[in-house]
């Protein structure tokens, strides 16, 4: 299948495409002519406004703190090549190839956008960028997240000129934080790219906004619904294999509450349960008026968390498409400086994920200790395994799950309450989103383990209840956990749980456990 091509347009990325160019390393940009005819058109209006001597904030201007001060006409590009290279100060590891080509994406889309005036030959040189499969090597710590991702953005502007480094890939290479890394002038070089020279405003254009944090949230919506999914047939076989009742599930309850999360994993749990043999087995006998908690609340828990994601997904949704940067170009010639490179938007929608991903998690891990807890599992042998006492069996996954709770939990005290003031006091508050977009990204790798977890001793509660089959969509999923290439099978007797956990973990963050693909949160 052949490697998509992008056409952007300044007004209409979807999350969808962000996932899909920054995933697929073969994949390119194009630039849709009529908006960089646009681009063009705004790029003149301010060149007049310089031509009459207009002071504009960044363009003739110092910046933050330093905007009372006037630069004369001929320093204007090097001001803009300072800009970069002063706010190059980001530090700590690097942040994933995916993020940066994201971030590459978002900003070369923001930039197209005619409010920007920057000229057209900017953004195509960050298209040849991107096309040549060039990535910056950005560093994931030091944005406060406006006036936007400052420190990040100027890595990427750095390559631009030909300063700094890009990712080496499997290429030998100099190491920084652990990764291949070659100079960008050599790279330019090889790809047949000369460096680039910025124009007044194209600096502060360029590094003002909110496309690191941006592209953090938009990969990591995509991430948090398949997880959702998976999370949702993850429950359903635990209700199976611990004889619990589906009566919470009915309908009637979730319309007289209609929250649309709710509504949705109570109908998505219904449709996986289906046809369920194991459920008939114990209809009759089935002295218990109620289940606890973790079964009977599933689908008011994982349906909060499903509305979080839909929350951040529309957030995410609106600020592809953004003018993010400052100042703005309007089509009668006013450039007008504002702010909306604030993230704050971004960081409350990264925060909330955090708290959903928690959450979610954390119900998991209590439906891993009702599997493996005797006196919970209704009737299932101690930690799921044939010979208790000589073997632990599951044991310590239960312990390894809630020690990624525990750890979620100390990082989902939200950033975006944090301002720090910063730039001597003329940005004095600020909103932390790519503090808050870390924090998240790692809450929901956290996440994405303990659901591991969770189908890890689901599964296994099902093999003491054959040959009694599972509703048709928990079959499924059982039947794809237990795949000979890439599944894990049955214990039968102890061995080491983290390779099973590694590999179920792998497979659930690649979709290839989500039992309903694409169905929207």
């Amino acid at each position: 299948m052949a490697s998509p091509t992008l056409t952007l347009t300044g007004s209409s990325l979807t999350i969808a495409e962000v996932v899909a160019v920054a995933r697929d390393t073969a994949a390119t940009l194009a630039l849709e002519p009529e908006a960089l005819a646009a681009l063009e058109r705004s790029r003149a209006l301010v060149d007049r406004a310089i031509a009459r001597g207009q002071t504009i904030y960044g363009i003739n201007t110092g910046f933050g703190k330093l905007a009372n001060v006037r630069i004369p006409a001929d320093q204007l590009d090097q001001l803009q090549v300072n800009l970069i290279r002063s706010h190059a100060a980001g530090v700590g590891e690097l942040l994933p190839e995916d993020v940066v080509r994201a971030a590459m994406l978002l900003r070369a889309n923001v930039l197209l956008r005619p409010t920007s005036g920057v000229r057209p030959t900017l953004v195509q040189a960050l298209v040849a960028l991107f096309n040549a499969g060039l990535v910056p090597a950005v560093p994931e710590q030091g944005s406060v997240g406006a006036s936007g991702d400052l420190a990040p953005l100027s890595h990427i502007a750095m390559v631009l000129i030909g300063e700094g480094d890009v990712l080496a890939g499997g290429r030998s290479g100099a190491k920084v934080r652990g990764l291949p890394v070659r100079p960008a002038a050599e790279a330019l070089r090889s790809s047949g790219l000369a460096p680039f020279r910025f124009a007044p405003k194209e600096g502060i254009s360029f590094i003002n906004g909110t496309q690191a944090q941006t592209a953090l949230l938009a990969l990591m919506v995509h991430d948090a619904e398949v997880l959702w999914r998976t999370a949702v047939g993850a429950a359903a076989m635990s209700l199976e294999a611990l004889r619990g009742t589906p009566t919470p599930l009915d309908p009637r309850i979730h319309e007289a509450r209609p929250h649309p999360g709710q509504r949705r994993t109570a109908e998505l749990m219904r449709t996986l349960l289906e046809a369920s043999e194991i459920r008939e087995s114990h209809r009759e006998n089935d002295d218990r008026v109620q289940d606890a908690y973790s079964l009977r609340c599933t689908p008011q828990v994982l349906g909060a968390v499903a509305d979080a994601i839909r929350f951040a997904r529309e957030t995410a949704a609106v600020e592809l498409n953004a003018s993010t940067d400052n100042p703005l170009v309007f089509d009668n010639g006013d450039v007008l400086s504002g702010g909306n490179f604030h993230g704050q938007p971004v960081a409350q929608a990264l925060d909330f994920l955090g708290v959903a991903l928690t959450t979610l998690q954390a119900i998991a891990e209590r439906r891993v200790e009702r599997l493996v807890n005797p006196d919970l599992s209704q009737g299932l042998p101690a930690f799921l395994t044939r010979d208790p006492g000589l073997s632990s069996g599951f044991m310590m996954v239960q312990i390894t799950a809630a020690s990624l709770v525990a750890e979620s939990r100390s990082f989902a005290m939200p950033a975006s309450i944090g301002s720090i003031p910063t730039d001597a006091n003329q940005e004095d508050f600020v909103p932390m989103g790519m503090a808050a977009a870390l924090k998240t990204r790692r809450i929901l790798a956290n996440a994405q383990k303990v659901v591991a977890a969770e189908l890890l001793c689901g599964a296994q509660g099902l093999e003491f209840l054959r040959p009694l089959r599972p509703g048709r969509g928990v079959a499924a999923l059982r039947d794809r956990i237990r795949a000979p290439s890439d599944g894990v099978a049955a214990l039968d007797g102890d061995r080491p749980p983290g390779p099973d956990l590694a590999r179920l973990a792998a497979l659930v963050a690649q979709g290839a456990l989500d039992p309903v693909p694409g169905l929207p949160c």
